[in-house]
């Protein structure tokens, strides 16, 4: 499994892809908000898209919707989130 900024690099490309985002992964920095303003602007229906696209490209199952809120906070906390499973 890729590590550092290897794998923070490809869920940026999932994000994108799976979620069919407006911007290019160079744009979107690993501490950039995923939700509300000033950051990435998604909603609740790319929440659940994004749920789905990290246990098929990563393996990383998220149960809830409090274990979500701390891992769906940015492209570093979905890395953390991912390595801690290792």
């Amino acid at each position: 499994m890729a590590q550092g900024a290897e794998l923070r690099q490809k869920i940026k490309e999932v994000m994108v892809e799976e979620l069919m985002l407006d911007f290019d992964a160079a744009e979107i920095a690993d501490e950039t908000a995923i939700f509300g303003a000033g950051g990435l602007g998604l909603d609740s229906v790319d929440a659940l898209q994004l749920v789905v696209a990290i246990e098929k490209h990563f393996g990383l199952k998220i149960a809830d919707a409090e274990k979500a809120k701390g891992v769906l906070q940015s492209v570093e906390t979905i890395a953390k989130a991912i390595e801690a499973k290792g």
